[in-house]
């Protein structure tokens, strides 16, 4: 069973903008699965879809084979949201901001007590929870959006821009902690225009583009499959090169530049080759990433 399923699913808003043209999705359960695409792609369409937010024009979505509108209550039950907007009560402490949250989906209040200290403690910001959401940062106020989704310990959850404004050193806390949450069985769906964010935590993507998905599967596979990596080397004497098995190169000054699909494969008779004509001074491989076949795809 797929943590959730998507087929042909159509948004077209009131204003004629068709955000999404019939898109088919499944996210295995356990995953840690990345939705990318540029600005007014359809991702948060999508999202808002899932969570009840939004309404669909047709087609169908399933969380956990629960229906989103004829079995909506158990669908949204598994799902926890960290939206991309912070949306935080300023008038009531963090502590008390989630054990509301809890009880909205009737986990009762002696459970969700300590369910809010076991979080607040994993996201760094027990000694927060008297403190009103006006009185954090901006890092601090993310980490409580992720609390929030949480708290009532859903097997899935999807964060939309979670580390949007973040410094550094809280996007690797957050890094390392999702992927403790996801080695726990817990499926995640990621949205996030950090493309390395994804490449480094994904394990699956797909790629949504102007309300389709234009490429979907794991995330090494689409890298090789779409992207090239380069072999740059650094000639002493640039002479007459050329290559017997036809690879594509170009030379500026003494640098040689070869795309290859295969670096182990092609590198031993590329050396070779070029060894034959002058002498390499150094060789440099710059391996493609996901960011390469992201603005390949979308163009």
């Amino acid at each position: 069973m797929n943590a959730i399923e998507i087929q042909s699913l159509t948004k077209v808003y009131d204003t004629g903008v068709e955000a999404l043209k019939g898109i088919d999705l499944k996210i295995p359960q356990g995953s840690f699965f990345g939705l990318l695409g540029p600005n007014g792609a359809g991702k948060t369409t999508t999202i808002g879809i899932l969570t009840g937010l939004v309404n669909k024009t047709s087609g169908t979505a399933k969380i956990l084979n629960h229906d989103i509108i004829s079995n909506y209550k158990n669908a949204r039950r598994c799902i926890g949201l960290s939206p991309q907007e912070i949306n935080l009560d300023v008038f009531f402490t963090i502590k008390k901001i989630l054990e509301f949250q809890a009880g909205y989906f009737g986990v009762p209040s002696n459970v969700a007590i300590k369910k809010v200290d076991e979080v607040l403690k994993k996201l760094g910001i027990y000694d927060k929870k008297d403190n009103t959401a006006r009185h954090l940062s901006g890092g601090m106020k993310r980490r409580v959006q992720i609390a929030k989704a949480l708290v009532h310990d859903p097997p899935i959850l999807i964060l939309d821009e979670p580390t949007a404004g973040v410094d550094i050193e809280l996007r690797y806390m957050l890094w390392d902690y999702l992927t403790d949450l996801n080695k726990e069985g817990k499926t995640i769906l990621l949205t996030t225009h950090y493309i390395e964010e994804a490449e480094r935590l994904c394990n699956e993507i797909a790629i949504i583009n102007d309300g389709q998905i234009i490429k979907q599967g794991d995330t090494k596979s689409i890298i090789k499959e779409v992207s090239l990596n380069t072999i740059e080397i650094e000639l002493k004497d640039p002479s007459d090169i050329s290559f017997s098995n036809g690879l594509d190169y170009t030379l500026n000054g003494n640098i040689l530049k070869i795309q290859s699909k295969e670096v182990n494969k092609d590198i031993v008779k590329i050396i070779e080759e070029v060894e034959q004509r002058t002498k390499i001074e150094n060789i440099n491989i710059i391996n493609s990433s996901l960011e390469d076949a992201f603005i390949k795809l979308t163009n």
